[in-house]
């Protein structure tokens, strides 16, 4: 890993200034219009085949859903993640109905690259994200019971981070990038 003090000069800001907060400013609402934004952005992610295997489930403090979620984040992720503005819980169409068929051999990739741009369109917004696993999937999935063939993948917590981002962050390099999935040799 190395410490990345600045990024490199021509990385866009929404990604050189994208960081995943571990604290959110409660008092910081995420409206109906900021939530229509962020899951158009999604919405228009690229997909195999156009098949768009991605769900969401969202939830804001106050509302009934919220507490259907909260209970189940782990305790390192409640920490932090209650304090959101916004929960949303991501699902990935892998299968058809209740069989074995696939729906799209790249279904987790694709809700990658929805969340991905959720991810910057959240940034654009002034808002913050903050994509995570800590949670009770078992438990969750019970809990909101996907239709046959949907998986919950994981959460974003969005809303206006509390504090400032750090002054580094650690980075692997590009020559690890490149290298280290591979065993060539010479």
């Amino acid at each position: 890993m190395q410490r990345d003090l600045e990024p490199p000069v021509g990385i866009h800001p929404l990604l050189a200034e994208r960081f995943s907060p571990y604290r959110f400013d409660p008092s910081a609402a995420v409206d109906d219009h900021s939530l229509g934004l962020l899951l158009e952005a999604a919405r228009w992610a690229p997909s195999a085949g156009n098949s768009q295997p991605w769900g969401f489930f969202a939830s804001r403090p106050g509302e009934p859903t919220h507490e259907q979620v909260v209970r189940h984040l782990a305790p390192s992720s409640a920490r932090w993640a209650t304090d959101a503005g916004l929960l949303v819980v991501t699902l990935a169409r892998r299968h058809v109905g209740e069989t074995q068929l696939l729906y799209s051999e790249f279904a987790d990739y694709d809700l990658g690259q929805a969340i991905a741009h959720m991810t910057v369109q959240a940034q654009a917004m002034g808002l913050a994200a903050h994509q995570f696993r800590a949670f009770d999937l078992e438990g969750l999935t019970k809990e909101l019971r996907p239709n046959p063939g949907w998986a919950i993948i994981s959460m974003i917590a969005l809303g206006k981070a509390a504090g400032e981002p750090p002054e580094s962050r650690d980075r692997r390099s590009i020559a690890d990038l490149l290298s280290a999935p591979w065993s060539l040799s010479e």
